[in-house]
C-alpha cells in the first residue's frame, strides 16, 4: 500500500523532466557565456580536467598529497579567474550551472536513496488532487474543527469531544504494518450538519500526508461510476472508468450513504465494494443521515450486518451547525 502508483509514476516522469529541461536551460546559457566571452570556455576545459588529474597523481607515487595540494590551489585560481570574468561581463556567478528548484535533490526527487521531501510533497499535493475532496481540503482540518457548536448540551458536547479524539487518534495512526492490526472501518450516522464530512476530509487529509492513497466520493457519484462502466452513460460526468479505485484504494470514504436510488443493481454495487474491502482488509469511511433502523429497513441483510457488525458505529449528535452559523 502506499501512493497512488498512477501518480506516483506521472510525478517521477515529472521530475526527470525537469532535471532535463534545467540541464539543458544550462547548456543554452553556456553556449551564450561562451560566445560572449570566448576566454570562459578556455578556462571550462581547463577545469574539467581536473579529476583525471588528481586520479592521476595519486596513481603515480611520490608525494601524493603534496600533489593533489597543489592541483587544488591550481583549481580554485580558475575559479576566481573565472569568476571574474563573468562579473566584468555583467553574469552571475552561476550563469551556466543548472537552476534546480530544488537544490537538496538536483531535481532528482532522490537524496540517495531516499525521496527527498519535495518529491514526497507534490504525492502529497497529488493525493490530494485525486481523492476527490481537493477543494474541502483547503478548509476542513482537525485544526480548524470546533467543538463550541456542541457546548449547549454538555452530555452532546462529551459524545463529540470523545469522538473527535478517537478520530484524529484513528489519522494520526493509520498504517498498513506487519503486526499490527489493520485501520478499522467506521460508520458515521446523524443528521445534516453535525461534522461528519468535515471530520472525515480531516481524516482523509493525514492519511495522504502519511503516503496513503484515499478515495472520496458521495453514495450516489459511486454509483453513477458503476453505470458508467455497465452502461455507458452517467448522471454525473466522470473521467472514465474509476470503479477500481472504490475496491484497491486505501481508505475509501462514501458520503451520504442512503440518498443514492434504491434499486437491485444499487445494492449489488454497494455490496460488491463493501464485501471486496472486508474481504481484503482494506479500510471505509461511511456517513449517512439515516438511523439503524432506517438502514436496516433500506438494505437487504448482508449489506446492514456487515456494517454494524464489520464497523465501527459512531453517532453524531447535536444541532446542525450550518443553521448555527446562519443564525
Amino acid at each position: 500500500m502506499g501512493y497512488r502508483k498512477d501518480n506516483f509514476k506521472r510525478i517521477r516522469e515529472e521530475y526527470a523532466t525537469k532535471a532535463l529541461d534545467a540541464q539543458r536551460e544550462a547548456d543554452v546559457r553556456r553556449a551564450e557565456l561562451y560566445a560572449a566571452i570566448p576566454a570562459v570556455r578556455e578556462l571550462d576545459t581547463r577545469l574539467s580536467s581536473f579529476g583525471l588529474r588528481i586520479l592521476r597523481a595519486s596513481l603515480d607515487g611520490g608525494d601524493t598529497a603534496r600533489a593533489i595540494a597543489e592541483l587544488r590551489q591550481e583549481n580554485e585560481k580558475l575559479l576566481a579567474e573565472r569568476a571574474e570574468l563573468l562579473r566584468r561581463g555583467g553574469y552571475p556567478a552561476d550563469y551556466s550551472e543548472p537552476h534546480y528548484e530544488c537544490d537538496k535533490c538536483r531535481d532528482s526527487g532522490y537524496v540517495g536513496i531516499n525521496m527527498c521531501s519535495c518529491m514526497r510533497r507534490r504525492l502529497v499535493e497529488a493525493g490530494m488532487e485525486s481523492s476527490g475532496l481537493g477543494v474541502l481540503m483547503r478548509t476542513q482540518s482537525f485544526e480548524n474543527f470546533s467543538l463550541d457548536y456542541y457546548r449547549k448540551k454538555p452530555e452532546e458536547y462529551a459524545r463529540m469531544e470523545q469522538t473527535f479524539r478517537l478520530l484524529r487518534s484513528y489519522a494520526e495512526n493509520f498504517a498498513f504494518e506487519k503486526g499490527r492490526p489493520e485501520p478499522q472501518s467506521l460508520l458515521f450516522l446523524g443528521g445534516t450538519g453535525l461534522g461528519k464530512t468535515h471530520l472525515s476530509t480531516a481524516i482523509a487529509r493525514e492519511v495522504i500526508e502519511r503516503g496513503y492513497d484515499v478515495f472520496y466520493n458521495s453514495a450516489v457519484g459511486m454509483i453513477s461510476d458503476f453505470e458508467f462502466r455497465r452502461f455507458g452513460n452517467s448522471l454525473a460526468h466522470t473521467d472514465g472508468d474509476r470503479t477500481e479505485r472504490y475496491t484497491e484504494c486505501d481508505l475509501l470514504i462514501i458520503d451520504d450513504l442512503g440518498t443514492e436510488v434504491i434499486n437491485q443493481f444499487t445494492i449489488s454495487c454497494l455490496y460488491h465494494v463493501l464485501n471486496t474491502r472486508l474481504n481484503l482488509r482494506l479500510p471505509t469511511i461511511i456517513s449517512t443521515n439515516l438511523t439503524l433502523a432506517e438502514l436496516r429497513k433500506t438494505y437487504n441483510d448482508r449489506i446492514t450486518s456487515r456494517l454494524t457488525g464489520e464497523f465501527l458505529v459512531l453517532p453524531f449528535v447535536g444541532t446542525d451547525i450550518r443553521r448555527q452559523k446562519l443564525m
